[in-house]
C-alpha cells in the first residue's frame, strides 16, 4: 500500500480567508455534505466559518447512498440542531423543501424587515462544502440558471458570484474547500474515493484497492452480484483487485491483470451508483 493521503492545498487559507469575508453580508449558509460520506465530506474549518450564521445542511448525491444510512445520518445531524434535506440535484428530489426551510431559518431577519417596510428586500445565502460535492450543480438546479460552472471534477468554480433565485432569495457560490492535511487517513481515502480529490495527483490502484477492500467488508451482497467475487480471509486489497480485474476480464496478453484499466472503471462505477446505494461512513 502506498502512503497515506496527505492533502496540503497552498491556497487554502487564502480560500478561507476570502470565505469568511464574502460571509459577512450573508444572512444564511447552506452547506452540502455528500450523502456516501457525510461526515468525511464535512470540512472540520467550516464550524468556525459559519458560527453565528443559520445553517441548512443538504446531503448531496442521495440516490447513490444507502437510504437506511441516510436517514440515521440526518437524525445524528438534526440531534446536533442542524435543518437537513436530502437531496438529488439530477432528479431534484428533496428541492420542494428548500426554500421553506430557509425562510423557517431567517424568519426572524424577514419580520425586522417587514417592520421596517423592507419586505420586498432579498435574503442572501452563502453556499459552502468541499470540492465536487455539488455546489455548481445545485445552485444552477435551485436558481434555474447556469450561471454557476459546474462540472464533474474538483476544482472547476475559482471566483464567488450572487447569483438570485425565486422566492427572494440570492445564492453564492463559492470554490470547494478542503482542509490542508487529514489526520484520520480514511477521510482522505474516502474522499478520493468520491472524487473530491484530483485523480491526477493519485495513485489510481491503490485507491482502487483500498475502495475494493472496504466495499466487500461493508457491501458483500453488492460486490458479488456485480463482480462475482466474494471475500477471503487474509486477501490483501491488492490481491483482492487483481481477482476482480480478472473476474470482469480486464486483462494483458498472456492472461495478466490489467488493474489499471480496471482501477479506473471500478472508481467510476462506484461514482457513478453502478454497484448499488453505498454510504461508507
Amino acid at each position: 500500500m502506498s502512503e497515506p493521503i496527505v492533502w496540503y492545498p497552498g491556497h487554502m487559507a487564502a480560500a478561507k480567508r476570502a470565505l469568511l469575508k464574502s460571509l459577512v453580508p450573508a444572512d444564511f449558509v447552506v452547506e452540502l455534505l455528500d450523502a456516501r460520506i457525510p461526515v468525511s465530506s464535512r470540512n472540520p474549518d467550516l464550524k468556525e466559518i459559519c458560527a453565528g450564521k443559520p445553517r441548512l445542511t443538504l446531503l448531496t448525491k442521495c440516490t447513490l447512498a444507502d437510504p437506511t444510512r441516510t436517514a440515521e445520518h440526518k437524525r445524528v445531524l438534526e440531534a446536533e440542531g442542524a435543518y437537513v434535506i436530502a437531496i438529488d440535484s439530477k432528479t431534484k428530489q428533496g428541492y420542494d423543501k428548500i426554500t421553506p426551510a430557509i425562510k423557517e431559518l431567517v424568519a426572524e431577519k424577514l419580520k425586522k424587515y417587514a417592520d421596517k417596510g423592507m419586505s420586498g428586500r432579498k435574503i442572501r445565502g452563502m453556499v459552502l462544502g468541499i470540492t465536487n460535492v455539488g455546489k455548481s450543480t445545485f445552485i444552477n438546479k435551485f436558481t434555474g440558471t447556469n450561471k454557476a460552472k459546474a462540472e464533474d471534477r474538483p476544482g472547476v468554480t475559482r471566483t464567488t458570484q450572487w447569483i438570485s433565485a425565486p422566492g427572494g432569495i440570492e445564492l453564492l457560490d463559492t470554490p470547494g474547500l478542503l482542509w490542508h492535511k487529514f489526520e484520520d487517513q480514511s477521510v482522505g481515502e474516502k474522499l478520493a474515493f468520491t472524487g473530491a480529490i484530483r485523480d491526477e495527483i493519485l495513485d489510481l490502484e491503490d485507491i482502487a484497492a483500498r475502495l475494493a477492500a472496504l466495499l466487500i467488508e461493508r457491501y458483500p451482497a453488492l460486490v458479488e452480484a456485480r463482480y462475482k467475487v466474494t471475500a477471503v480471509e487474509g486477501e490483501t486489497p491488492e490481491d483482492l483487485l487483481e481477482r476482480m480485474t480478472k473476474k470482469r476480464g480486464f486483462l494483458q496478453r498472456g492472461g495478466v491483470a490489467d488493474t489499471e484499466r480496471f482501477a479506473t472503471c471500478l472508481l467510476d462505477e462506484f461514482r457513478g451508483g453502478k454497484i448499488g446505494r453505498i454510504t461508507l461512513d
